[in-house]
């Protein structure tokens, strides 16, 4: 069953679960791009495949907003926007430790390994590095756990999750990163919540908020 938050003629956004892979992958799972196609197939009772363009990636483990284009006028451009940086993206997430401060900047270099797929993080530049820059802020406490709103300033491979480890708070669940025990069904506690963008053929503004996944930890927290 697909979450569907907006829909309209060039664009559908999904509110993705952390089982979801977004495109195909070594797996053989059945990726959300192929789900949505099938969606719009029936819904719109269409004779041939539906056209369905990924714009952008969520890593497999983590759940929420996900844009799909559904001509190829609006794929084009809205991949123009993500190259431009005009597409805003704030995640939360559920962490064990307390960062060094209620909000900040943190800005680290980071080197990807493709073999591990993972990305390390770095205080200083390295060979192959890349930039990655976040905003953090503390949004609530519950009696074992905090969560952080974090507004992603660029799109580096595993960005949040290297980032967040490096300064000792690594992601719920996040066992690649460094949390010391899974979360069930494998997926880790990082949201995808709010998405916000110049409507690439309509020129409306979109303003999308993800409802959080299934389970009570997300609503523990004082707001």
């Amino acid at each position: 069953m697909l979450d569907v938050v907006y829909e309209d003629n060039h664009l559908i956004i999904i509110n993705k679960s952390s089982s979801d892979i977004v495109q195909g992958d070594k797996t053989g799972d059945q990726p959300l791009s192929e789900r949505v196609a099938e969606y719009l197939r029936v819904k719109y009772n269409k004779p041939g495949d539906a056209f369905v363009g990924v714009t952008h990636r969520l890593d497999r483990p983590v759940s929420g907003l996900v844009v799909f284009a559904k001509t190829s006028k609006a794929l084009g451009r809205m991949n123009k926007l993500f190259r431009e940086d005009k597409v805003k993206k704030t995640y939360e997430a559920i962490v064990k430790n307390a960062p060094p401060n209620i909000k900040g900047e943190l800005m680290h270099y980071l080197v990807r390994n493709k073999r591990k797929n993972k990305s390390y993080s770095y205080d200083e530049p390295r060979k192959n590095s890349k930039k990655g820059i976040l905003n953090y802020t503390l949004k609530g406490e519950s009696k074992s756990f905090l969560l952080l709103e974090i507004d992603l300033k660029t799109g580096r491979h595993h960005q949040i999750r290297s980032q967040l480890s490096k300064i000792g708070c690594p992601i719920k669940g996040d066992l690649k990163y460094g949390f010391p025990r899974s979360n069930p069904g494998g997926g880790i506690s990082l949201h995808a919540r709010r998405i916000s963008f110049i409507h690439p053929v309509s020129d409306k503004k979109i303003d999308v908020v993800a409802p959080y996944p299934d389970g009570d930890l997300w609503y523990e927290f004082v707001r």
